[in-house]
């Protein structure tokens, strides 16, 4: 489905929830040119909508939004594109959706996107960053961890997620137990769904776990983050806000069944593995709510922007912590 035709769906109909259903069809490179159309400050492209600050470019934070999440409702869920403006940081907002991992080809095609998006717009910036929300996180660490090992010329210095489902072995196993409940029919539909896509391209689990371990960022029970090791010098952060009560009471989810479990497991295998100091685990509370004042931890809206902005800044080396940032509070 194109970002066009995603874009007319109601938003109301999208389900950004814990467990999330996934589409496997592959686009070919031929589909993922970029062709750019400048308007001001603005590019906007079948594959994404690329804001650039009218000043020098500080850096460049690229976003990819959760299930059906284009990039306008990236922008309408988390507006930080007016702050990194005022700050010299361009953001791109992702049209690529409907993915919890990544094949080679899909790879490859949005490394060449990205390429081609950055040159048609003149930015050169070596400070790239990249996040996403739920299943957008997948695809941004996945896709991180491509472009360090690849001979890209695109190399980000952080990635962060935004409480996404890093274990697709366990998210199959929590679909199962979705099903079982019968607790929540957004839920229930939602994990049969699921269930049905991962036997089809995984296979079930109890024939072998080959497949999931080839495709999933993490895999708890195996202590796996073979995926993600070219992320060992890249500044990774992972925001999550693990609210028990809200899953246990519409969803009917223990804390071993959401993705805040397993994004702190992960958190503790990459300070093992990687230098503890570039690994940050953000837990946040009661800051989930959607655009439409709907109360859900698993929202954009859990990451504080002007922290995210600091960040960025400072990994970039023109934040020196006392310099003010630069927030217009009239828009």
């Amino acid at each position: 489905m194109s970002g066009t035709k995603l874009s007319k769906m109601k938003i109301g109909t999208l389900a950004f929830t814990l467990f999330i259903v996934i589409s496997c069809n592959s686009r070919d490179a031929k589909s993922m040119q970029a062709s750019v159309v400048s308007m001001e400050s603005n590019s906007v492209s079948e594959h994404y909508e690329l804001i650039k600050p009218p000043s020098k470019i500080e850096g460049l934070l690229i976003l990819f939004g959760g299930f059906s999440e284009t990039a306008i409702e990236i922008k309408r869920e988390f507006s930080i594109h007016e702050m990194a403006m005022e700050n010299g940081i361009a953001v791109m907002l992702m049209n690529f959706n409907r993915k919890l991992w990544l094949k080679e080809q899909e790879k490859i095609d949005l490394t060449k996107i990205l390429v081609e998006a950055m040159a048609s717009s003149d930015i050169s910036t070596p400070n790239i960053f990249m996040g996403g929300s739920s299943s957008g996180g997948n695809v941004s660490l996945l896709l991180a961890n491509y472009l360090i090992e690849s001979d890209s010329p695109i190399k980000p210095k952080g990635v962060f997620i935004v409480d996404s489902p890093v274990d697709l072995l366990e998210l199959y196993n929590c679909s199962k137990k979705n099903v079982e409940r019968k607790f929540s029919e957004v839920s229930v539909r939602e994990s049969e769904r699921t269930i049905a896509t991962f036997d089809a391209f995984f296979g079930k689990p109890e024939n072998g776990i080959e497949k999931y371990e080839l495709f999933s960022p993490f895999i708890y029970s195996e202590s796996r983050v073979v995926n993600l090791r070219f992320l060992k010098d890249v500044h990774v952060r992972m925001y999550t806000e693990p609210d028990t009560v809200w899953w246990k009471e519409n969803r009917m989810n223990e804390y071993e069944d959401m993705n805040a479990f397993y994004i702190q497991k992960l958190a503790v295998q990459l300070k093992e593995e990687f230098n503890p100091d570039n690994v940050e685990l953000i837990e946040t509370k009661n800051r989930g709510q959607r655009s439409n004042g709907y109360r859900h931890p698993h929202s954009w809206s859990i990451v504080d922007k002007e922290d995210l902005i600091k960040w960025i800044l400072t990994l970039s080396g023109s934040w020196s912590g006392k310099n003010d940032l630069k927030i217009n509070y009239e828009k």
